[in-house]
Protein backbone atom coordinates (compact mmCIF):
# COMPACT_ATOMS: atom_id res chain seq x y z
CA UNK A 1 0.00 0.00 0.00
CA UNK A 2 1.32 3.74 -1.27
CA UNK A 3 0.82 6.04 1.23
CA UNK A 4 0.47 9.70 -0.06
CA UNK A 5 1.97 12.74 1.81
CA UNK A 6 0.96 16.40 1.50
CA UNK A 7 3.49 18.83 -0.66
CA UNK A 8 2.81 22.95 -0.56
CA UNK A 9 3.93 24.56 -3.49
CA UNK A 10 4.61 27.48 -4.70
CA UNK A 11 3.44 28.40 -8.04
CA UNK A 12 3.67 31.72 -10.36
CA UNK A 13 0.15 32.37 -11.15
CA UNK A 14 0.20 32.79 -14.61
CA UNK A 15 1.70 28.81 -15.33
CA UNK A 16 -0.68 27.23 -12.94
CA UNK A 17 -3.46 29.50 -15.14
CA UNK A 18 -1.84 27.57 -18.25
CA UNK A 19 -1.30 24.47 -16.30
CA UNK A 20 -5.30 24.41 -15.18
CA UNK A 21 -6.09 24.20 -19.22
CA UNK A 22 -4.23 21.50 -19.60
CA UNK A 23 -5.04 19.92 -16.93
CA UNK A 24 -8.50 20.55 -17.94
CA UNK A 25 -8.32 19.11 -21.54
CA UNK A 26 -6.54 15.92 -20.14
CA UNK A 27 -9.36 15.61 -17.54
CA UNK A 28 -7.46 16.01 -14.76
CA UNK A 29 -6.11 17.67 -12.25
CA UNK A 30 -2.95 19.76 -11.51
CA UNK A 31 -2.11 17.74 -8.35
CA UNK A 32 -2.46 14.34 -10.92
CA UNK A 33 -0.20 15.72 -13.39
CA UNK A 34 2.88 16.91 -11.05
CA UNK A 35 2.46 13.19 -9.52
CA UNK A 36 2.75 11.83 -12.71
CA UNK A 37 5.13 14.23 -13.57
CA UNK A 38 7.27 13.43 -10.89
CA UNK A 39 6.80 9.58 -10.81
CA UNK A 40 8.17 9.34 -14.92
CA UNK A 41 11.25 11.36 -13.45
CA UNK A 42 12.15 9.24 -10.54
CA UNK A 43 11.40 5.96 -13.07
CA UNK A 44 13.47 7.83 -15.67
CA UNK A 45 16.09 8.19 -13.56
CA UNK A 46 16.14 4.39 -11.81
CA UNK A 47 16.54 3.16 -15.52
CA UNK A 48 19.48 5.53 -16.61
CA UNK A 49 21.28 4.49 -12.69
CA UNK A 50 20.57 1.23 -14.16
CA UNK A 51 22.61 1.31 -17.49
CA UNK A 52 25.15 2.85 -16.08
CA UNK A 53 25.83 0.06 -13.54
CA UNK A 54 25.34 -2.32 -16.16
CA UNK A 55 27.18 -0.67 -19.24
CA UNK A 56 29.99 -0.27 -16.47
CA UNK A 57 29.91 -4.15 -15.72
CA UNK A 58 30.49 -5.00 -19.31
CA UNK A 59 33.42 -2.87 -19.58
CA UNK A 60 34.61 -4.35 -16.40
CA UNK A 61 34.21 -8.03 -17.80
CA UNK A 62 35.03 -7.12 -21.64
CA UNK A 63 37.86 -9.25 -22.75
CA UNK A 64 38.43 -6.38 -25.73
CA UNK A 65 41.56 -5.09 -26.93
CA UNK A 66 41.91 -2.25 -28.18
CA UNK A 67 44.75 -1.92 -31.20
CA UNK A 68 47.59 0.86 -31.86
CA UNK A 69 46.04 3.86 -33.38
CA UNK A 70 47.57 4.41 -36.43
CA UNK A 71 45.53 7.38 -37.79
CA UNK A 72 44.91 10.94 -37.44
CA UNK A 73 42.05 12.78 -37.13
CA UNK A 74 42.81 14.19 -40.26
CA UNK A 75 42.84 10.53 -42.32
CA UNK A 76 39.65 10.49 -40.80
CA UNK A 77 38.10 14.13 -42.23
CA UNK A 78 39.84 14.40 -45.04
CA UNK A 79 39.46 17.98 -45.74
Amino acid sequence: MCTMKNLTLRIDEAILAKARIITAQRATSVNALIREYLSDLVRQQSRQEIARKELSALCRESTAMIGHRNWTRDDLHDR
